[in-house]
């Protein structure tokens, strides 16, 4: 890892991003941004004031076809995309920093984590962030509670049980249960 690359690349490449890099405060006043911003979205009731504060919080519009209900919690926001005629419920979480792509028609339960950051296991980096994306595929449907850890793209159609946990791609028309997630069955 090079200090001397952009520090939001090195995120979306999967790189190492160390504390003292140059550009960190640069990533923390956007985040700081954020925070603030999530608190206005979590104090409002109506989900065309939701759609616009998400809207700014990722830096595009949220179709109108797309409902989030709060309390919404992201973390960066720059770094997600959402699509057409997407549901989120109550109390999801998504920290994007290695990028979190929803396509459209997707379905998110209530209190799903989307991950996509972690820390080395040596010790002496672990401050040190780690991120791969999640992708989430059309017409896919995220159970309540369900968490999906970095580097997941759950196929299109698929189903995440409620309470799963996500360590591994999803194939398409499949359904996953369990911590870890295992193939349940194939959808018809």
């Amino acid at each position: 890892m090079s200090n001397t690359q952009n520090i939001f690349e090195l995120m979306k490449a999967g790189e190492e991003v160390r504390q003292d890099h140059p550009q960190y405060g640069a990533f923390m006043a956007i985040v700081a941004n954020t925070l603030k911003l999530n608190a206005v979205l979590n104090n409002t009731g109506d989900v065309n004031e939701v759609r616009k504060i998400v809207s700014e919080i990722i830096g595009s519009p949220i179709d109108n076809s797309t409902g989030i209900f709060p309390p919404f919690y992201i973390n960066f926001g720059k770094h997600t995309t959402i699509g057409k005629n997407v549901f989120i419920n109550h109390a999801c979480s998504f920290l994007d920093l290695g990028g979190i792509t929803i396509e459209d028609d997707v379905l998110i339960g209530p209190k799903v984590n989307l991950i996509t950051e972690n820390h080395p296991t040596n010790p002496h980096n672990r401050k040190s962030l780690l991120c791969k994306p999640i992708v989430i595929k059309r017409n896919a449907w995220i159970g309540a509670g369900a968490t999906i850890l970095p580097g997941v793209t759950v196929g299109e159609n698929a189903i995440v049980a409620a309470g799963s946990v996500v360590t591994k791609d999803v194939p398409s028309n499949t359904l996953v249960a369990g911590v870890p997630a295992k193939k349940v069955k194939r959808i018809d």
